[in-house]
């Protein structure tokens, strides 16, 4: 095995102090390496101190398991072992074991309790942005392995690779605002890995927006602290749009009963508009079907559904899925040409959120989404969805916030809805690179 390391990734690897805890994240745009300098310090400790035992964890275990989990295997192919002769995997524990006892735990965060009886040598964490602080801070608590006779110069490690918080938070904080003499952050710009297919920055850079552009390849913290899901969005977006019946006119859907959120649009190759919304209190699919009816009776284009892939599957109200209702309430009114574009899962809400900024306002300063002013809801969106402080996940309203101000509801469902069609049309794709995505 010889990889050519980026600088980035050396400084990762490397203990610069003589602490006995060195606390580090790699801290980088998409493509820069992250996942692949933290599986092969993992792999690396493993193979230095016999018998370690190391934690590897996400929010989520199909994070750890598409992503971190083939990166370890990946290192230990490189290095010429074998599965059933230097190593094992424990599928059902989820535990890899290397020939010299060394053991690395799979875990998701989702129940940190079940980690605190857990004594470590190291800790690595999958999108440590993702992860809330209390987690990062029980794994502390954790470096208490017992030091074996012939660990050499042993350092306990708890070591992370993110994309940079989309809002300053405990990261933020831990790392540049209050630091301490052992903890490091490692910035790695996706343009320093010469690895990447030629124009993959440059694709990224047209595909983003400019604030998107500085985090997710620059790998830079926020400027301030915005906390507004939908960046960059005037008065410049917003246009008195006219529907024209000969078009073909998009439904895109978020299956909500209470409020149920349709947005209605045209668009081309380029850019999308959304003319009208139905944004309905406690609504079924069929009175949302008939409700189009009603505003477009006589459409003579195409009608293309785009929407909410869990649509697809069957309620306990009805034997139909939301889109089979629709085929049938939409043909019997006499829409003959009638097309679903529809993905088979939905994606994760960060690609929606990128695709969308990037249609506000690229990095180029070309705006390609446009909103009629009838559109109250997607706009109210625009204007007070938010992140939750120091987090990456959206500030949705709970049961008793509705209940106190109802008009909340109304966050997050006209979103969904209308970034289920730009992602689906425009999603962020790299030229020759086969990324699709973040």
């Amino acid at each position: 095995m010889n990889y050519k390391l980026l600088k980035s990734q050396k400084k990762f690897l490397e203990i610069p102090h003589n602490y006995s805890l060195d606390v580090c994240i790699y801290q980088g745009g998409f493509g820069s390496g992250k996942t692949f300098a933290g599986s092969l310090l993992g792999v690396l400790l493993c193979l230095k101190y016999p018998k370690i035992i190391g934690l590897v964890g996400a929010q989520t275990y199909a994070l750890v398991r598409d992503t971190t989990l083939t990166s370890y295997f990946e290192h230990l192919s490189n290095m010429g072992f074998k599965e059933g002769r230097e190593f094992s995997f424990n599928k059902s524990e989820k535990i890899l074991e290397l020939k010299n006892g060394s053991r690395v735990l799979f875990r998701h965060f989702d129940e940190p309790n079940k980690l605190k009886s857990l004594n470590l040598g190291f800790a690595e964490i999958e999108e440590m942005s993702d992860v809330p602080e209390e987690t990062f801070k029980m794994l502390l608590g954790r470096m208490r392995q017992t030091v074996q006779a012939d660990w050499k110069d042993f350092t306990y490690r708890i070591f992370g690779h993110t994309n940079p918080e989309n809002r300053r938070g405990w990261i933020y904080n831990t790392f540049v605002k209050s630091k301490r003499p052992n903890y490091r952050l490692i910035m790695a710009p996706s343009t320093e890995n010469i690895h990447l297919p030629k124009d993959f920055c440059k694709d990224l850079k047209r595909a983003y927006d400019e604030k998107y552009y500085k985090m997710n390849v620059l790998g830079e913290f926020e400027e301030g602290n915005n906390a507004l899901v939908v960046r960059d969005f005037t008065e410049e977006n917003i246009r008195k749009l006219n529907y024209n019946e000969g078009l073909d006119l998009h439904i895109t859907c978020d299956f909500n009963v209470d409020p149920m959120c349709w947005l209605i649009a045209h668009k081309d190759d380029s850019k999308v508009y959304f003319i009208d919304e139905f944004a309905l209190e406690n609504a079924t699919t069929s009175s949302a079907c008939d409700e189009f009816i009603r505003r477009y009776p006589c459409h003579k284009g195409r009608i293309v559904i785009n929407g909410d892939a869990s649509g697809d599957n069957r309620s306990c109200q009805s034997e139909y899925t939301n889109y089979v209702i629709m085929r049938n309430r939409l043909g019997a009114h006499g829409y003959r040409d009638v097309k679903f574009d529809i993905r088979t899962f939905n994606p994760p809400i960060r690609n929606r959120i990128a695709a969308f900024n990037a249609m506000v306002k690229n990095s180029e300063g070309e705006r390609r989404l446009f909103v009629d002013p009838q559109c109250e809801k997607l706009l109210y969106n625009f204007e007070n969805l938010k992140y939750l402080e120091g987090s990456s996940r959206l500030d949705l309203p709970s049961y008793y916030q509705i209940k106190s101000l109802p008009g909340t509801k109304f966050l997050g469902h006209p979103f969904d809805a209308a970034s289920y069609l730009v992602e689906y049309y425009f999603p962020i794709v790299c030229a020759g690179s086969g990324f699709e995505g973040v």
